[in-house]
């Protein structure tokens, strides 16, 4: 939505000083307290220039606008105010309102999009087969899926993609583990987790005991040959893993358009790798194949070891070359945790290197950085076993949901019981997996975060259901035409319109900065704001006049929020 009263406001500093239009709406501020007028222009850098003090500056400007206001007789734009240095602007509140209502009545759904015509291919989730998915995981579908919705509300065509490591060391560990430790027949459901059991008891046997050690690498060798008896258990417990993820993305509402496996690149990476050697670009170093990026403060980047075995290093390579085959891409972003930083500085060096084709794709490309998760207990470690499963938080999470959903309603069937328990488990985790910058660590409480007061996404959904109770009992439809003279009384009823004017603007910051969290944390205001609206101001019981207009505020609002919501894969609930 375009923002007129800004451009209003620009209008009159252009028309009363000799800044240009662009420079004016740079230095165009919001005042944090409402109080101080709705925006501000600062007139520091004009003082040198005019010869007079900044407050004089603002004086005699804010005089000239408000004679210019007062002539015009109406306007967007009610007073210009000079507090020390500033000009402070103050918007007609029911114009404000009207502008802001019409503007989401009128989109509806798509409020707060926009256009931008952007291919961005968004890289996410890539849990590796035969391991079980845990916690750790559950964070990157989460972030990499609000982020594709972020950026395709924005306006741009996603691509979103899944790499996963199907083939290596910990796969030739699982396998060496169904062979060699006796752990019986596999069950006919859970399989996953089953099989991340026998990683997990394969890697304690197998870490520090040479002998074995060397037995695990050959048999991941013969892999890599075509053993026909290894590569049908190998594709067997594959399938296993990807139907279990299949039902997981439905879970989290997650369709990928590409599937990549390390399988896949194997033999290519080996090649690549080669060719970098004879190249020159490459060197070797005790039989490996490496990339010296010492002179680059990145240190060796191990693309084949001395048996030949490519690395994440070298496949990374051929992934990139794969993408760049099919995709003609604005951007690539990888969401990948923070132990990977160095490996994609690394990465991204040595494609620049390369060739112009590779440098291009490599200036493209950005590692999206996710911190660990952690409990209340302390980090958590796949390879020792000490890890929440993603199924364990999954019934959990729905089990507390479920006690919630029976002490409020009693009287609901089964049915919508565990239909609405669902819901508010998985905005519970979802919104838990977000609501934090992905830069930094997270501790995740799954017990808090299902609570429906407290920066949950539960509160979320609560907020939108009480809306939702509220056109319950009014049981009218809304008339056509709405005047808005009775919405400028409040101060929580304006700060509610505001609240819903700046959605566009969160959506766009967070899609430029690749920060979903910037809209959770400015849902958590919106409700807020509405609460206080909620609790200061009637609705239903006030005059006809001012109860359609907070009717339509009531709509705007809850609009916002599914939209809000829906960026975050968070599914609404009519009733909690």
């Amino acid at each position: 939505m375009a923002d007129s009263f800004r451009d209003a406001v620009v209008g009159l500093l252009a028309e009363h000083t000799n800044v240009s239009r662009s420079e004016i709406s740079a230095k165009i501020e919001v005042p944090s307290d409402d109080l101080l007028g709705d925006y501000a222009f600062p007139c520091f850098f004009l003082a040198k220039e005019l010869k007079k003090s900044p407050v004089a500056i603002a004086t005699e400007t804010a005089s000239r606008v408000n004679d210019a206001l007062a002539s015009a007789k109406e306007g967007i734009i009610e007073r210009a105010h000079a507090a020390g240095p500033y000009i402070n602007f103050f918007v007609n509140k029911a114009g404000l309102a009207a502008t802001v209502l019409a503007a989401v009545e009128k989109e509806k759904g798509g409020y707060g999009g926009s256009k931008n015509g952007k291919i961005i291919m968004v890289e996410y989730f890539h849990a590796n087969t035969h391991k079980a998915v845990h916690i750790g995981h559950v964070r990157n579908i989460c972030l990499g899926e609000s982020l594709c919705r972020i950026l395709e509300f924005s306006g741009n065509k996603i691509v979103r993609v899944n790499y996963q490591g199907d083939i290596g060391p910990h796969v030739a560990k699982c396998i060496w583990g169904i062979q060699n430790l006796n752990l019986g027949a596999p069950p006919a459901i859970n399989r996953l987790r089953w099989l991340g059991n026998v990683y997990v008891q394969a890697n304690t046997a197998v870490e520090g005991n040479e002998k074995l050690e060397a037995d695990v690498k050959q048999l991941l060798l013969r892999i890599y040959a075509g053993d026909k008896e290894l590569n049908q258990l190998w594709k067997e417990t594959r399938q296993w893993c990807l139907e279990e993820f299949d039902e997981m993305y439905k879970d989290f509402g997650v369709k990928h358009d590409e599937f990549y496996f390390e399988s896949e690149v194997e033999f290519e990476a080996r090649k690549i790798s080669q060719q970098l050697l004879k190249e020159g670009i490459a060197q070797e170093s005790d039989g490996a194949i490496i990339m010296d990026l010492k002179p680059y403060k990145l240190g060796v980047f191990i693309l084949l070891t001395r048996d030949g075995t490519a690395l994440y290093s070298s496949k990374d390579i051929a992934l990139a070359r794969k993408k760049m085959s099919k995709y003609s891409l604005d951007r690539s972003i990888h969401v990948v945790g923070r132990e990977q930083e160095l490996h994609f500085k690394q990465l991204f060096k040595t494609l620049s290197l390369m060739g112009e084709k590779e440098r291009q794709f490599a200036e493209k490309s950005h590692h999206l950085i996710y911190g660990l998760v952690m409990l209340p207990t302390g980090k958590m470690s796949s390879r020792a076993g000490s890890v929440v499963f993603y199924d364990d938080l999954r019934s959990g999470l729905i089990e507390l949901a479920t006690e919630e959903v029976k002490k409020r309603h009693a009287d609901w069937e089964e049915k919508k019981v565990a239909d609405a328990a669902k819901k508010i488990a998985f905005a519970a985790l979802k919104f838990g997996m977000i609501n934090r910058d992905n830069d930094r660590e997270l501790v995740f409480d799954w017990e808090q975060a299902v609570k429906l007061e407290g920066e949950t996404g539960p509160y979320l959904q609560y907020a939108y259901a009480r809306i939702c109770s509220v056109f319950r009992k009014y049981g009218k439809v809304l008339p056509g035409k709405i005047k808005y003279s009775g919405m400028t009384t409040s101060a929580a009823e304006v700060n509610v319109i505001k609240f819903v004017k700046i959605f566009p603007d969160i959506v766009a910051v967070a899609a430029e900065q690749l920060k979903p969290a910037l809209l959770s944390r400015y849902l958590l205001d919106l409700a807020q704001s509405f609460n206080n609206f909620y609790n200061d101001c009637q609705i239903l019981g006030a005059e006809p006049d001012v109860r359609d207009a907070r009717l339509l505020l009531c709509a705007a609002v809850k609009q916002v929020l599914e939209n809000g919501l829906r960026l975050l894969a968070i599914d609404v609930l009519d009733e909690m």
